[in-house]
């Protein structure tokens, strides 16, 4: 059992090279860093949204950025979509899964605003929608994806497409990223 626990850490450091190597991606990060620092600055939010894991890496992320990272600070506007679970399981009920981000979107997104997108296919439909209604209510779309990117390339202002098809590895590196971009975010927006 230990050398498969050793293949597995192997594979997630892997990914993490790949990244590490890949010198679009860091630039894109940095592209990420600087569109979230801007809309921060101009009084705009950041909005989150994703499945499942991507889900959980969403809400994580927005608290990093509405509570604090490194030090106290005063907070940031940033907001997991998927919270509220009676309006989740409302519109899924009484329109479908679909638009449950889409109609949170168009009630809370506004032009200047960033709507951060997560799904290691890149292909879910609900999260498409999202960007779709981001893109039509003049906000800014920061997808985090897998190696393809997916459909929502397509929506994608800035793209952060982990080269990996393994989800949980995606996912581990989707949460370095997150990591990264809150760190440079609050020592943009807060120097000491």
């Amino acid at each position: 059992m230990q050398d498969r626990i050793k293949e597995i850490i192997q594979s997630s450091i892997s990914v993490k090279a790949a990244v590490l190597a890949d010198d679009n991606l860091l630039k894109n990060i940095q592209a990420a860093t600087d569109l979230i620092v801007f809309t921060f600055r101009n009084k705009g939010k950041v909005l989150f949204c994703g499945n499942g894991g991507s889900a959980a890496d969403a809400q994580h992320l927005a608290a990093e950025f509405s509570g604090r990272f490194y030090f106290d600070r005063e907070p940031l506007d940033a907001e997991a979509l998927h919270v509220n679970t009676s309006y989740l399981t409302a519109v899924a009920n009484d329109y479908s899964y679909n638009e449950v981000y889409s109609r949170l979107v168009k009630a809370k997104g506004r032009k200047g605003d960033v709507l951060v997108a997560l799904s290691t296919s890149g292909n879910s439909a609900n999260i498409i929608k999202a960007m779709e209604a981001a893109s039509a209510a003049g906000m800014r779309n920061i997808a985090l994806t897998g190696e393809t990117g997916g459909r929502m390339k397509m929506n994608a202002d800035i793209l952060l497409n982990i080269p990996s098809t393994d989800t949980p590895r995606i996912q581990e590196s989707h949460i370095t990223i997150g990591h990264i971009i809150c760190e440079l975010v609050e020592a943009k927006l807060f120097p000491r």
